[in-house]
């Protein structure tokens, strides 16, 4: 008996060292197989703009009509075909996509700076010119760490804890096309470089376009309270049948409106009263009638311009944790220096590249942390691990616990990181 036992039990050690090389192998196939399945997709893609170039005849549209790239760029728009070039790239106080808040009223203390390129324009500062006269700016830009950019009808937001919604009801990075919408605070313009805060991307981020943010245009709740104030404004205006004009009304300044009022209440005074009583009420009429506002022409929206959101939103599954922070990590933050602070070159304290202060920094740790930015894989299945994360040039070291991150250390960017305990 016993023999044949151990016999079988180096049969079956055998036997998991097969099963093991063959699970490497499979892996090592899957990801043969997604590369070759990228590179045919490349290749399919390299072949549809070759294509595109030359016409059924075989000759290269370049060489037949000096327009035809062109009409074949208008073609390509009209059919939905957009070849996009980066206007510049971000230039943040995050590295990485570990820790960056999923939205920018996250952080309010995140900096970045975004330099338009050259290659854009002849003179970048140009396309810049009345754009300081805004406070914040929406950033159109691609998720360009989305990986094998891989995505899927349903998802799992961090903050529903593992519920799975239509991707398009959220913020999800991983969509068809990778684009991403910020809208950032902008504090200053220096020539061709804008400098942000509030923002959620991280450096190297590639943007495609800058619009200004317009509440009038952009919030429901000013277009609301605008709409009201119009409804107000046109209550002392004539209607149609005051105009007796055909098939329109017509809105008139308020001047306007109330020297025709005066003018109609002189017309039907009453014959009985005195010629002098006359002139003295329509002079006093006069000088009491108010300077005349300003009439905007925004346009009418209808009554019910209330925006609802999706419940998870304001009350989401996962709630916002206490951040601490250790002496020991405390300690550590204070002794970065802030951005553009006038020191010695040759200081050996580690210094901030965006931030200004430790004091803000210490609010942008809180604010990643207070948002618990794991993932829900490493929520439920890791969550007795350190969580690591960096913010400008400062590495971070936490942990979490029920209802609470603390800080454990904050070191200079690229030092060695503690190792796992767990």
């Amino acid at each position: 008996m016993t023999p044949r036992c151990e016999h079988c039990g180096e049969n079956v050690k055998k036997i998991n060292q097969q099963v093991s090389v063959m699970r490497k192998e499979i892996k090592n196939l899957r990801q043969t197989l997604d590369g070759a399945v990228r590179a045919h997709r490349k290749h399919l893609m390299s072949l549809q703009t070759a294509m595109s170039k030359i016409d059924l005849t075989g000759h290269d549209k370049k060489d037949c009509t000096p327009s035809s790239p062109s009409l074949s760029a208008q073609d390509a728009l009209e059919q939905g075909k957009i070849r996009m070039v980066p206007i510049g790239y971000i230039s943040s106080c995050f590295s990485m996509k570990n820790g960056t808040p999923r939205q920018p009223t996250i952080c309010g203390t995140s900096r970045a700076q975004l330099q338009i390129q050259q290659s854009v324009f002849n003179n970048p500062e140009h396309a810049l010119v009345g754009l300081e006269q805004y406070s914040h700016v929406w950033i159109i830009f691609l998720f360009h760490k989305n990986g094998h950019l891989s995505y899927k009808a349903k998802v799992k937001p961090p903050r529903l804890n593992g519920q799975r919604v239509g991707v398009y009801s959220t913020r999800s990075p991983h969509r068809p096309n990778s684009l991403g919408l910020t809208l950032a605070k902008l504090d200053t313009i220096q020539g061709d470089t804008l400098h942000l805060s509030g923002i959620d991307m991280i450096a190297g981020t590639p943007v495609l376009d800058i619009k200004p943010y317009i509440p009038e245009y952009d919030s429901p709740h000013t277009r609301r309270v605008l709409d009201s104030q119009q409804h107000e404004s046109n209550r002392d205006l004539p209607t149609v049948s005051e105009n007796k004009t055909a098939g329109a009304q017509l809105f008139l300044p308020r001047e306007t409106v109330s020297l025709l009022k005066e003018v109609e209440s002189f017309v039907n005074k009453d014959e009985t009263s005195p010629p002098d009583c006359k002139s003295k009420n329509r002079v006093s009429d006069y000088v009491k009638t108010e300077p005349p506002a300003l009439i905007m022409d925004w346009p009418c929206y209808d009554g019910d311009s209330s925006t609802t959101i999706a419940d998870w939103i304001r009350e989401p599954l996962v709630s916002s944790l206490d951040v601490h922070f250790t002496p020991n990590a405390q300690k550590q933050l204070e002794e970065f220096l802030p951005a553009h602070l006038s020191e010695p070159s040759d200081c050996e304290r580690p210094r901030f590249k965006f931030l200004r202060s430790p004091e803000e920094a210490a609010a942008a740790i809180r604010g990643v942390l207070s948002a618990d930015p794991r993932s829900v894989y490493r929520r439920t299945r890791c969550r007795d691990r350190l969580f690591f994360f960096t913010l400008d040039t400062a590495d971070i070291t936490c942990w979490f616990g029920q209802g609470f991150a603390e800080v454990l250390q904050v070191r200079p960017a690229g030092s060695q990181r503690p190792k796992d305990p767990f």
